[in-house]
């Protein structure tokens, strides 16, 4: 574990809304303030959010952690609207509070100045992507992403992205991008990077994975198993490795797929 990880304390705060902006029918960005300096969270950890008054939602809602803006003790959340609790969320206004815990979980390794990355990334996984692209740009790193979804829909941010990034796009229907699944994106075709991150569908990884590993290339993904507590007693995001069973939510969610017991 890096020091900086060591040195994090993981708390459980109400936070105050201090943004709730939507951008589809489907996503939302929600930013929180917290009382404290927000300028440790790293990129690739996520929060646990309490979803009140739900008959459905007893259990906190991993979220990934999208954007940190240290000046303002506040970070932003990617949401994706599925079910009762997002929905609830995603009424939230300016100055409510939600309980929050965080920060969770082990972060993207960030690739070394002057190296070539690419970043893939699926629907709402995109979400800890844009903060990762943020620092790999500060270390010097050329950056690149590749945003997939079923349709033009499911491309999201992509403004914010190209702060950060070389864009590209897939889509599964053709209508923005290239048409087909990520892997059969041109940028996946002539590899030439030094490291590959990724997050979305489980599927979408492990084909990513599969290419990198294909290519000799180091392949990090974040899991998006269900993590009901976020501190490993519960048990159920359990995943396969090559050190035997591990949680998602602390000995992830990030991993690198060479230790992924993946069939």
């Amino acid at each position: 574990m890096s020091n900086e990880h060591k040195h994090q304390k993981k708390r459980s705060e109400l936070l105050k809304v201090i943004q709730n902006r939507r951008i589809n029918e489907d996503y939302y960005v929600l930013e929180v303030e917290s009382k404290q300096s927000t300028s440790d969270i790293l990129p690739g950890q996520f929060v646990e959010i309490l979803v009140k008054d739900t008959r459905n939602a007893f259990l906190r809602r991993p979220i990934s952690i999208y954007n940190v803006i240290p000046e303002r003790n506040s970070f932003e959340l990617l949401i994706q609207i599925v079910g009762e609790g997002t929905q609830l969320l995603s009424q939230l206004k300016v100055n409510d509070n939600v309980d929050i815990m965080f920060p969770l979980g082990k972060s993207f390794t960030l690739a070394e100045a002057k190296q070539k990355v690419l970043l893939v990334g699926g629907g709402v996984g995109v979400a800890p992507l844009l903060y990762l692209s943020q620092k790999l740009k500060q270390n010097g790193v050329e950056t690149h992403i590749l945003l997939g979804g079923r349709g033009a829909n499911n491309i999201i941010e992509v403004k914010n992205f190209e702060q950060y990034s070389k864009i590209n796009i897939s889509t599964d229907d053709g209508s923005i991008g290239e048409k087909g699944f990520v892997t059969q994106h041109s940028v996946m075709q002539n590899m030439d990077f030094d490291m590959i991150y990724s997050c979305g569908p489980d599927p979408m990884m492990r084909a990513v994975a599969k290419l990198a590993k294909e290519q000799n290339i180091n392949c990090e993904v974040s899991l998006e198993n269900m993590m009901a507590c976020g501190i490993g007693a519960c048990l159920c995001c359990v995943t396969e490795t090559t050190s035997g069973h591990q949680c998602v939510c602390t000995d992830g969610p990030v991993f690198n797929t060479k230790v992924l017991d993946w069939k």
